[in-house]
């Protein structure tokens, strides 16, 4: 059998693409790992060269440190990084030894939570274990009033008995959330003073608003896999022997990798986020600005809409918790290429969540895999060639995902081909569901957004979903399959500030706010500075967080006087609820800043034409003959390194001038 990727190191001179890039003077490498492959784009000498190597779950650093080498960057190099560390240490329940610690009275907050019912109808449903047991939930006495004003003062005695407590027990990470500390952080900042804990989190750092349960879940995921990622980025620095490190986040910027040792939480989505950055960049390189991303890899898939950018939520959750970071607003759903078909109890044809991962993976690569897969269907229908997976570098095993299906098809009761297009619609089906809930369900009509499809499975799948949800076209872009990776290139250096003001509009005026943004800006400004960004770099976005007075939920919009920002809000609320009124009183619940260090860009140019134009009519083509102008007429499979593209029966594609494919239906 042919090497797999991971043992073929000459990957570097036979995957240079030719784009030009706008920074010559460092080397620049993106890395995205993902459940089945580990992906990277070295920027080099203005041109981009791509790698994948299979994932090492067991240690996630050792894909990383080995494409490094095989890569050869350079001493000087810089390595942007989206890293699901925190994403499986909070799924996988692996974060550190934590502790709370609360206002007396309020430990219990977050096993309370909020009494909304995940599932309406299912009267047997249970809430997860909350990340700290009972036992480390500590009260300590002190108390703050609704403005902030301290009514009790926190005792020292107090605190040195607690620190005894926690060596006792092992904590290895204190999570701290006082009643009203976001309006006065002192008491918690004295814990902090106090106690000699290697990882300490404070609400007041972390997340300095409103709503006491959302607070305390924050701040409590942040204290828990901080320590998990601070190892794993001491681990990579150590590899990495003095190259620089940066970290993507939630938001769809990176930041230093010391920094994300200490906002641990805000990289929970970064490997999603680089994708959504590199999507929307190459849409607007082609024209499109609203558009609805579709990343589909081998785990997984990720969903998010852009209505003239990529839109953010701070009412994100993981692992059944709020976290209410902003984070670019992405739906995902356990749909990838290495899902796991089965017939359930009842007869009915299940796909995923479960996957194949990188180990054993899915039956055709040949490494043990005994189940049918969404992959192994794509290779039995004809969409997937043996000979020409990554590239020709791995063969595919036919007899392998004809063994698999084969069992699927028995208990089915049905012939093999059947079964593997059984497969392709139950998990086009999923994925379906999930474009819907990103854009009809939040008032988006998707006839008019334009589907990127993208990740190693997305462009295979990517015309039965436009077709059923009436998208009127797909751009799959230059590189689909190494597209997160990218767009962490392109990703600027993102911190998001916020604090709780809590005013109704009518009684604030253009002074007042000022005043209350100042502190906000006044950090802002310090810690982009830390972050290496000069100031004539740095743009500062004002929003706030609107509603009308009495309701429970806020919607964001930006600011920058208060009559046009109340205007945006009450058209904001139209386009989400079909209602707004603009007699009613707005309330401004938060204040917020995007500081943002624009980066230069690659600059992604097409090579030379080398050939008039032509027509493709046949059924296997090999995406790097395909030129600008070129038109592909369906059925026909498109095959490159890093993807493959399936142009549907009824499609037709063209090539536009950066050498992506534009599919609409005839």
């Amino acid at each position: 059998m042919p090497p797999h990727p991971e043992s073929t190191p000459d990957l570097v001179g036979g995957l240079s693409k030719g784009v030009e890039g706008a920074r010559d003077e460092i080397e620049l490498l993106g890395v995205d790992i993902g459940g089945t492959f580990t992906d990277f784009v070295l920027l080099r000498n203005d041109q981009l060269v791509i790698h994948k190597l299979l994932s090492t779950p067991d240690d996630p650093s050792r894909a990383l440190l080995e494409g490094v080498r095989d890569l050869r960057l350079a001493s000087d190099g810089e390595i942007i990084h989206g890293s699901t560390v925190a994403t499986n240490a909070l799924l996988e329940r692996k974060g550190a030894r934590t502790a709370l610690l609360t206002t007396r009275g309020f430990a219990d907050v977050i096993e309370i939570g909020r009494q909304n019912r995940l599932r309406l109808y299912d009267f047997a449903q249970s809430k997860p274990a909350p990340f700290v047991p009972p036992e480390w939930r500590f009260e300590v006495a002190e108390r703050l009033d609704e403005q902030g004003r301290v009514l009790l003062p926190i005792d020292a005695n107090d605190l040195n008995a607690l620190g005894e407590r926690l060596i006792a027990e092992q904590i290895e990470s204190l999570a701290v959330c006082f009643l009203f500390s976001f309006l006065n952080p002192a008491h918690e900042r004295a814990v902090r003073a106090a106690l000699q804990i290697p990882y300490l989190s404070l609400s007041s750092d972390v997340l300095p608003e409103y709503r006491e349960y959302e607070r305390v879940s924050t701040t409590v995921i942040n204290a828990y896999v901080a320590p998990i990622v601070a190892r794993y980025v001491e681990q990579l620095e150590h590899g990495l022997a003095g190259r620089r490190l940066r970290m993507m986040q939630s938001n769809g910027g990176s930041i230093r990798a010391t920094t994300a040792k200490s906002v641990a939480a805000r990289t929970a989505l970064s490997g999603p986020a680089g994708g959504v950055v590199g999507a929307f960049a190459a849409a607007q390189l082609a024209g499109f600005d609203q558009i609805i991303t579709f990343d589909m890899g081998g785990t997984s898939t990720d969903v998010s809409l852009c209505a003239g950018e990529p839109l953010e939520t701070s009412e994100g959750s993981i692992a059944g918790f709020p976290l209410r970071l902003p984070m670019l607003d992405i739906h995902t759903v356990g749909a990838g290429g290495g899902s796991l078909a089965r017939v359930d109890a009842g007869g009915a044809l299940r796909v995923g969540p479960e996957s194949a991962g990188a180990k054993p993976g899915p039956a055709c690569y040949g490494r043990g895999g005994a189940h049918v897969t969404v992959t192994d269907a794509n290779l039995l229908l004809g969409r997937l060639a043996p000979g020409k997976f990554l590239g020709g570098r791995m063969r595919l095993d036919v007899p392998a995902a004809e063994a698999a299906t084969d069992r699927l098809a028995q208990a089915m009761d049905c012939d093999r081909l059947t079964a593997a297009a059984g497969v392709v619609r139950v998990v086009n089906a999923t994925m379906e569901r999930a474009i819907r809930r990103v854009s009809i369900e939040r008032g988006f009509d998707p006839r008019e957004f334009t589907l990127v499809a993208f990740g190693g499975a997305g462009p295979m799948h990517a015309c039965a979903l436009a077709a059923a949800l009436n998208i009127p076209r797909v751009l799959v872009p230059r590189h689909p399959g190494v597209l997160s990776a990218l767009g962490m290139l392109t990703a600027d250096i993102v911190k998001d500030f916020s604090q709780s003001a809590l005013h109704e509009a009518r009684r604030l005026d253009t002074a007042l706010i000022q005043t209350l943004y100042e502190p906000i800006l006044e950090r802002a400004r310090r810690e982009m500075t830390a972050e290496g960004v000069a100031p004539g770099r740095l743009a500062l976005l004002l929003s706030m967080d609107l509603r009308y007075v009495g309701q429970s939920y806020e919607i964001r919009v930006t600011y920058d006087n208060l009559p046009d920002t109340l205007t945006r809000f009450h058209a904001a609320h139209l386009q989400r609820f079909v209602h707004a009124n603009e007699r009613l009183p707005v309330e401004v619940v938060t204040l917020r800043v995007k500081a943002v260090g624009r980066t230069p860009k690659p600059r992604l140019q097409p090579p030379a034409r080398w050939r008039p134009k032509a027509v493709f009519h046949q059924p296997d083509i090999m995406r790097d003959e395909l030129q600008a102008g070129d038109e592909i007429i369906g059925p026909s499979v498109i095959y490159q390194f890093d993807a493959t593209t399936y142009v549907a029966d009824g499609w037709r594609g063209e090539v536009d001038e950066t050498i992506n494919l534009i599919l609409r239906p005839v």
